[in-house]
């Protein structure tokens, strides 16, 4: 059985442990080593991921009974606007309702703060967009943004009307 649990800072040992099983599968088929590796130090060392929390990211963590399987964060961006910045899950729980059950529980949440919509961002190469439209995304933008060293992401970005 599914549950979800709000991530604190001392979570962030998790948070990486899960990134690093989860980040390489899902991304060597359509980004460089090279840019992953710049990607995980920019976003998952875990000097960014308190600062994430500290500037308003829920995370949350997704178990499987007492297995830890993925995780999530999200932000409102502005009034009645949120974000859902991360959402990974295990590749081996994939297909079996957590990536849905994360969301449900994402827009439960941010339902309680008056929200309108929630956006996420997607790669374009992801086979998880088709995942996101089967929930009621729609894409709304294309983004190219510069994340240094040569780097970009080239992204949908998605939005939910809640």
């Amino acid at each position: 059985m599914l549950r979800i649990r709000k991530a604190t800072i001392s979570d962030i040992g998790l948070i990486r442990e899960l990134t690093f099983k989860v980040w390489p599968q899902t991304y060597t088929p359509i980004i460089s080593r090279e840019q992953i590796d710049f990607m995980l130090g920019m976003m998952y060392s875990e000097t960014s991921l308190q600062k994430q929390m500290n500037e308003g990211c829920q995370f949350i963590l997704v178990y499987d009974e007492t297995r830890p399987v993925g995780f999530a964060s999200y932000q409102e961006i502005e009034p009645s606007v949120f974000k859902l910045h991360k959402i990974y899950v295990l590749i081996s729980q994939q297909g079996k309702g957590a990536g849905r059950f994360v969301i449900d529980f994402v827009i439960s949440e941010i339902k309680k703060r008056d929200a309108a919509s929630l956006l996420l961002q997607v790669n374009r190469n992801n086979p998880a967009k088709l995942f996101y439209e089967k929930l009621g995304f729609t894409s709304i933008d294309e983004i190219d943004a510069d994340i240094g060293q040569g780097y970009f992401m080239n992204d949908y970005v998605m939005e939910m009307k809640v």
